[in-house]
């Protein structure tokens, strides 16, 4: 799943992760609560979350995911274009990839974690 609000990354994320044999639901004009919910009903094997989210802090969902029962051991990959891996790591994120990425290196990560 995608938890990202810029169209054009949601896109080429899409076509990329599609190409790479992968399922993709990206929900759109959420707020965090909205996400929260998207995430509880499609219960995704790994999430791929902006930090920096328009209606909200991505650091916040984070940990928000991390209290629900149901959800909590979805894989969750934090992005950013700051270098903030060790705040996400601490908040539970299991890997943090920093923006601009290359594919293959979004890809490689991907596959570690849900290894």
């Amino acid at each position: 799943m995608l938890i990202e609000d810029d169209q054009t990354m949601v896109s080429l994320l899409t076509t990329l992760l599609n190409l790479e044999g992968y399922l993709v639901k990206a929900p759109v004009n959420y707020n965090l609560d909205g996400y929260l919910n998207a995430i509880l009903e499609e219960r995704p094997q790994i999430a791929l979350v902006d930090v920096n989210l328009r209606t909200g802090s991505g650091l916040d969902l984070l940990r928000e995911i991390r209290q629900e029962p149901e959800i909590n051991e979805t894989r969750i990959l934090m992005a950013s274009g700051f270098d903030l891996q060790d705040e996400c790591i601490q908040a539970g994120a299991d890997g943090f990839i920093q923006k601009p990425f290359m594919p293959e290196e979004l890809i490689k990560l991907i596959r570690k974690t849900i290894q």
